[in-house]
């Protein structure tokens, strides 16, 4: 029997290069738990599926109605403000929970800084109590007052987990910039390491076999390569008529392979167990 695949988000978190003298941009990449379900020790961005909570009609009291409105328009086979609502809600929590950081405006529209310390604290506090599941998403937003910042999510691409998986997602991937003063921090469970690193020198990595990526990640971080800056990247995803990507497994001796429409293999694909 086939799993039907459940709603979720992924997001691309882009910064300019730190290195001294090197252009272009760095993205987020984090490794997740050897122990993991869903693509255990892979390089992967921050996300997840879209809880029931992330829907909640209570959220769009913490959520500018004109983004809501624009995300409805791009997001295609996406009919109700609810199902848009919970996408977006979750990409933005999900990034919170995995990697530390949160797309969120303070006070009118000055997006959230750790600059000051204390506000770093008591995120880092609210962070541990929604992993441990003391508290939700909602009741951190209405505690601090915060607003989402959905105009910061820019959807870039679409891709559906194989037929065959037990395990399957539609997953619709943004692009973000990170706010200043912020850093990412892995949770230390559903992920255990984090690296800044460019697109090409990802793609490098992997090739050189020592650096397990997937292939959605390895098809997105192809497209990101031939981007200069991360405002080039954003301009993109303006114009991109985004289509569903849905992939398949290949079972080739004792390797399970992923193979993508256009024929392109990737192996070394695990199952869960």
């Amino acid at each position: 029997m086939i799993a039907t695949p459940q709603d979720a988000s992924t997001v691309i978190l882009l910064r300019d290069n730190m290195g001294e003298f090197a252009p272009g941009f760095e993205v987020l990449m984090v490794r997740r738990s050897s122990k993991s379900s869903f693509v255990p020790s892979a390089y992967v961005f921050p996300g997840g599926r879209v809880e029931r909570d992330d829907s909640l009609p209570q959220l769009e009291r913490y959520c500018r109605r004109e983004d809501l409105n624009r995300t409805l328009s791009v997001l295609e086979n996406v009919s109700q403000a609810k199902a848009a609502l919970g996408i977006l809600v979750a990409a933005i929590r999900e990034t919170f929970e995995e990697a530390g950081l949160l797309l969120a405006y303070q006070g009118g529209d000055q997006l959230l800084s750790f600059a000051g310390g204390e506000m770093e604290q008591r995120l880092r506090h609210y962070r541990k109590s929604l992993n441990a599941g003391e508290l939700n998403f909602l009741q951190m937003l209405e505690r601090e007052k915060l607003t989402l910042a959905i105009d910061c999510l820019n959807y870039f691409s679409r891709w559906i987990t194989p037929e065959l998986s037990p395990l399957r997602y539609d997953a619709r991937f943004f692009v973000a910039a990170v706010p200043p003063g912020q850093k990412a921090i892995p949770d230390g469970d559903e992920v255990t390491s984090h690296v800044w690193i460019t697109p090409a020198q990802a793609l490098q990595k992997y090739r050189s076999r020592n650096f397990y990526m997937v292939a959605p990640t390895v098809v997105t971080l192809e497209e990101l390569s031939v981007f200069r800056t991360i405002q080039e990247v954003i301009d993109f995803t303006k114009t991109k008529n985004v289509k569903s990507v849905l992939t398949r497994l290949i079972f080739a001796k004792d390797d399970i392979q992923e193979q993508t429409p256009d024929g392109r293999i990737f192996g070394n694909l695990p199952f869960a167990d």
